[in-house]
């Protein structure tokens, strides 16, 4: 039986989801729960993005298959999880995957959000391990105005860590700031797909931008060269929070899974 989970965590104290030879990682954390409830050797988890060391998550999806596992006995599962696993990583929801469901081929999306807090006033010292204190000002309308140029389908190679033979072209669906009642500064990020430090080399771009150091058209300049350029800093990990993946419905997954296994394979 393959189960959906829904996971949140924070990243903290985490070196990134994917498991790792002595490192702490949320892919071990998970996977060693599941191990321990179900008493098996050791259970494979996929995840539907894979976070680096510092991101935080609201809304990670995962999938595993498990043998011999009763459908009665996935919703007990939820709670013998949680039961298990430290108090950083909670499992929000377990449930019986629909034929055809793979959270990471079958994602139609993903959903980040980067948190700045811009001004003394904002900055809290209760959320300092998921929110960035800026020390500067950063003007919302040239973030949003040099953001615009970079969404739509575009090669993204300037801002990720390449990885050989692998492609850096990608569909930034939505890149927009907005300010919160309280002041916070927030940048939403979806894409059908991230590359390595794609978010934060972004959000290092925008804040050059914001800041007034760079003029808005350096956004586009750096998108254009689809080379990494040393002059975009990739900023911490800990204002980065995973917020949403989205799927298509049920009876179209395994189409959607297959139409981006294909797609991987082509552009690699």
């Amino acid at each position: 039986m393959r189960i959906r989970l829904d996971l949140a965590y924070d990243g903290t104290d985490f070196h990134g989801w994917a498991a790792q030879p002595g490192l702490r990682t949320v892919q071990g954390e998970l996977s060693d729960a599941l191990a321990t409830v179900l008493r098996v050797p050791s259970v494979a988890v996929v995840c539907a993005g894979r976070t680096d060391a510092g991101v935080h998550a609201r809304g990670q999806v995962v999938h595993a298959d498990l043998d011999g596992l009763e459908p009665a006995a996935v919703e007990g599962l939820l709670r013998r999880l949680n039961g298990r696993l430290p108090a950083d990583v909670r499992v929000r929801r377990v449930a019986a995957a629909p034929a055809g469901f793979d959270a990471r081929f079958g994602a139609l999306w993903r959903r980040y959000a980067y948190r700045i807090a811009d001004t003394p006033a904002v900055v809290d010292p209760l959320t300092r391990g998921h929110v960035l204190a800026w020390p500067r000002s950063l003007d919302l309308d040239a973030m949003n105005a040099a953001s615009a140029v970079l969404v739509g389908r575009h090669d993204f190679a300037s801002f990720c860590k390449q990885r050989e033979g692998a492609t850096t072209i990608r569909t930034l669906l939505e890149l927009s700031w907005a300010r919160e009642r309280s002041g916070l500064l927030v940048g939403t990020v979806r894409a059908d797909a991230f590359c390595h430090s794609m978010v934060r080399s972004l959000v290092g771009c925008l804040i050059a931008v914001g800041e007034g150091r760079r003029p808005v058209a350096w956004a586009e300049d750096i998108l254009r060269a689809e080379v990494r350029d040393p002059s975009v800093a990739v900023v911490h990990a800990h204002g980065l929070t995973l917020e949403e993946v989205a799927y298509p419905l049920d009876d179209e997954l395994a189409a959607r899974a297959e139409q981006t296994r294909a797609r991987r394979v082509a552009d690699e």
